[in-house]
């Protein structure tokens, strides 16, 4: 590590508390040394060396910066993907002080990747949490979709249903699950369709197209305030318009995108 860092090319990039510091208004990619409470590795782009540091709140109150996710649309996928790897990576060492088992104090090794208890010696790993996003499509040949609003959510701000799994689910059982706890959508057939990490702070979307067994809709009234079905004219005009294909950068985007497509 220490070799790495003196390398005069070696690259850092500096964040606080999960936000990017900026420069002319675009996050910095490619700092020098800094003064940090954490330095992690990020790997080698290259030859390069590329780390993150967790730099002090004295420093952070010296610059500007901004939520990653507010900057996402501006950025090359590289540049994001790298920010993202960042952001999760230093948010864990900065959460993961402590041992769970006995409370003593855990220290960095492994370039940042690993954190060990000065106690009892266990190893804390970084920890990933699934979550599974699903198109949920009605029965019969008229191609239409569920959308739900959640509670709280503007009038028009619908979106595909969601959840994190539980210990001893499969990433289809919590799909079905989630349907029916939260929209009273009971769900047979469902085809896993891709992933996406997401490190906000640690998470693990997994995308999935799902077959509804009925039409019949109860929403559970505390996670959402409605769901319906929307006809593929309907989703294309929202898209179109940018009220409904959400973030760019988010899976749920994108399967409601292929869908209409």
């Amino acid at each position: 590590m220490a070799e790495q860092l003196a390398r005069p090319d070696a690259r850092v990039i500096p964040m606080w508390r999960g936000r990017c510091l900026l420069r002319d208004g675009r996050p910095v990619l490619s700092g020098g040394p800094v003064e940090a409470e954490q330095i992690v590795l990020l790997g080698l782009d290259g030859e390069t060396p590329v780390f993150a540091a967790e730099i002090a709140d004295a420093d952070a109150d010296e610059g500007e910066t901004a939520d990653l996710r507010s900057l996402v649309a501006s950025l090359a996928s590289p540049e994001a993907a790298t920010l993202a790897y960042a952001r999760g990576l230093l948010h864990w060492n900065r959460t993961t002080r402590f041992c769970g088992s006995c409370g003593s104090p855990a220290i960095s090794t492994q370039a940042g990747h690993v954190r060990v208890c000065s106690g009892c010696e266990r190893e804390l790993f970084p920890r990933i949490e699934p979550a599974v996003i699903a198109l949920i499509e009605a029965p019969g040949p008229e191609p239409r979709c569920l959308l739900a609003r959640h509670a709280g959510a503007a009038p028009d701000r619908f979106a595909l249903i969601a959840g994190f799994v539980e210990i001893g689910e499969s990433l289809e059982a919590t799909v079905r699950r989630e349907a029916f706890e939260e929209a009273g959508v009971t769900v047979g057939e469902v085809g896993y369709q891709g992933s996406q990490g997401w490190p906000f702070p640690a998470g693990l979307m997994i995308g999935f197209r799902a077959r509804a067994l009925s039409e019949h809709i109860a929403v559970d009234g505390a996670e959402l305030a409605e769901a319906r079905w929307f006809t593929r004219d309907e989703v294309i005009e929202r898209v179109a318009t940018g009220a409904g294909a959400g973030p760019g950068d988010s899976i749920g985007g994108a399967l409601l995108r292929s869908w209409v497509e």
